[in-house]
């Protein structure tokens, strides 16, 4: 069992991080396996050494170890530059220069008929720059240079059945569940991709990639068995498994963990210092009272 930790360093690390640390490394260890540290600091403006400094720092004080050397996602835009590359020759890619003011507007349109929906990602795309999806490579058209100053969406569509596993009443994507609640084998059509995820954006002009598509390679990359993450990322999963499957890659086995939440049951954010790991260390708190607040 290979299972990782993968945060941001773009604030201080609090008691949900805490969970998820732990509990990633706690079962990576009863079952004899590996536990990884990685550095997801693709958003530049917002990732301070400083923090990452901290990650170290507060995951060492916990009684975590982890393989060296940690990877840093900033270290590898390349990669996911390449893999970019790859799906724009392939016809899987359109340029989309919308704000999300364009999308909101697009959506609350009259001829829309319809409320904007969230997805994983946000509001569902409305599709509004389909147009611009240059030929695909196999009409004998060249693909023209990809685009350097435009997010980079993914174009889902029918065309991604033949990517799905067939089943008796349809073709489906599937992975496997441990989480809590949650347990078993989780499947889901083609169809219900479209209408409940849209076409995502796979990069951004100010990153030049997207979480999804760096964390996709990046499992890949390090081998991830187990990949142990909150539960409120568990429609988010279905964009990873169709992007695994795009780019030929296993498909890990997913456990999405209840989530730490405050006094008035909401999530923990990073601007929520209170419950920041370096406060209650501060404070006199040991490894065993933070185990105790979590559940473990």
């Amino acid at each position: 069992m290979i299972t990782r930790f993968a945060p941001s360093p773009t604030g201080p690390l609090h008691l949900g991080h805490a969970f998820s640390a732990m509990l990633a490394h706690d079962m990576a260890m009863a079952e004899g396996g590996t536990f990884l540290l990685r550095i997801e600091d693709i958003d530049g403006q917002r990732s301070k050494p400083e923090w990452e400094a901290q990650i170290y720092d507060d995951l060492h004080w916990l009684g975590l170890r982890w393989e060296e050397p940690v990877l840093s996602q900033s270290d590898r835009l390349e990669t996911y530059r390449t893999v970019l590359e790859d799906l724009w020759q392939r016809g899987f890619l359109y340029p989309c220069n919308c704000t999300r003011r364009d999308i909101q507007a697009a959506l609350s349109a009259p001829q829309e008929g319809a409320e904007p929906r969230a997805g994983p990602d946000g509001l569902i795309y409305p599709g509004t720059c389909r147009h611009a999806k240059p030929p695909h490579p196999n009409h004998g058209t060249p693909m023209p240079p990809m685009p350097e100053n435009a997010a980079l969406r993914l174009l889902l569509d029918a065309h991604f059945i033949h990517l799905a596993e067939p089943r008796v009443g349809g073709a489906v994507f599937g992975f496997q569940e441990t989480g809590p609640g949650l347990r078993g084998d989780i499947a889901f059509t083609v169809e219900e991709a479209i209408a409940t995820i849209g076409d995502i954006a796979l990069a951004r002009p100010d990153f030049g990639t997207s979480y999804h598509l760096s964390v996709v390679l990046d499992d890949a990359t390090q081998g991830v068995t187990h990949v142990v993450r909150g539960a409120d990322l568990f429609e988010a999963t279905k964009i990873h498994v169709i992007l695994q499957k795009l780019l030929r890659l296993p498909t890990p086995i997913y456990h999405h963990h209840r989530l730490i939440r405050d006094d008035q049951g909401k999530r923990l954010a990073k601007r929520d210092d209170a419950r920041a790991i370096s406060k209650y260390r501060a404070d006199g708190a040991t490894p065993a009272d933070i185990r105790a607040m979590v559940g473990l």
